[in-house]
């Protein structure tokens, strides 16, 4: 029980997962489809993902087991989908581990400082370079080691960066609404609110990566097994990451949209452009130091992330490896 995740643990590790790279484009990609009203969009796809994840906290706080979504299909549907949707779970999540891993490269690459220049022969072009392979391999090493020694090792190493994925968006909007900040760009009729209709905004919802933002609570549940009092605790955790993780999405588009020079509003929300919005947004406004706090954070994020969905995958494939014995011994019983 000592070595279990307690109720802060719980949320740090879905809030790790649902923080990721996502909240420095998310904002820009969603505002440029939907202008102001991509606000709409983050608090319609929060209470989506939320009627979503309460399937899965009520039957996962049921059966609290490592792997829990990799058997849901199974306890619903049988053996046989149940092992396909096994394996279709696990690739999936495993397919994450390699994306963290090159989105943190690539953002290393851009680092802006004279010490860091050697992290631009990471990236050829859009492709990672023979270094960048070599460096991402070796995050995914550091997961797969760091995932293996312990789950307390895991917990506190996941707890500290998660708390600073937290800190640094709360920075950013402190910082940013204290140098520009103007209510009028948030719309001053209906038209200027929703510059393009209602269905811009399920189209920001679908399209500008809100959705994506907020699925990852099922890391939680895969983790059901390592939890304290998970009958309780799996519900608290997905329900506290998910509000905090929703209520700092939405403020940062507030924020994002108050924030932009008019110069820029004028020419249009479908004109914003920006490589890496806070950050370029953080220049604009002469706040030089919080742009090179994002530029960190950018490659801290997706490795917060990649630490997470290792945890997950491999509670799914222990649920595999698990089912497997249980074949295999059916067969001998009866072959």
């Amino acid at each position: 029980m000592k070595k279990k995740l307690g109720l802060f643990s719980t949320v740090m590790f879905g809030l790790s997962a649902i923080i990721g790279s996502g909240w420095m484009f998310g904002s820009s990609q969603a505002a440029r489809v939907a202008g102001p009203a991509a606000i709409l969009a983050w608090i319609i796809g929060a209470i989506l993902v939320f009627i979503i994840a309460t399937v899965y906290v009520e039957i996962g706080t049921m059966f609290p087991e490592d792997g829990a979504m990799s058997r849901f299909a199974m306890y619903t549907h049988g053996s046989l989908l149940g092992h396909v949707s096994s394996w279709a779970n696990w690739l999936a999540l495993l397919a994450i581990l390699p994306i963290e891993s090159v989105a943190s490269v690539q953002y290393m690459s851009s680092w802006p400082w004279e010490w860091a220049n050697w992290t631009h022969s990471l990236m050829n072009g859009d492709q990672l370079s023979g270094w960048g392979i070599v460096a991402t391999t070796i995050m995914l090493i550091l997961f797969t080691i760091i995932n293996y020694w312990s789950v307390a090792l895991m917990a506190k190493f996941n707890n500290a960066i998660s708390v600073f994925k937290i800190f640094v968006p709360i920075i950013t909007m402190i910082a940013l609404v204290s140098a520009h900040f103007n209510f009028s760009n948030l719309g001053t009729s209906f038209s200027t609110f929703m510059p393009n209709g209602s269905s811009s905004i399920f189209l920001a919802i679908s399209s500008a990566g809100v959705i994506f933002s907020y699925v990852a609570f099922q890391t939680v549940i895969n983790l059901g097994n390592d939890i304290k009092k998970p009958s309780v605790n799996i519900r608290r955790g997905i329900v506290i990451s998910l509000v905090v993780s929703a209520l700092i999405y939405i403020s940062l588009q507030i924020v994002f949209i108050g924030s932009l020079p008019s110069s820029i509003i004028s020419k249009g929300w479908g004109a914003l452009d920006f490589n890496s919005p806070f950050s370029d947004l953080a220049i604009l406004l002469n706040i030089y130091w919080l742009s090179t706090l994002i530029y960190f954070t950018a490659f801290i994020s997706p490795f917060g992330s990649g630490m997470a969905f290792s945890a997950s995958a491999s509670k799914s494939v222990t649920r595999i490896d698990a089912k497997k014995s249980a074949y295999a011994e059916i067969i001998g019983q009866y072959g």
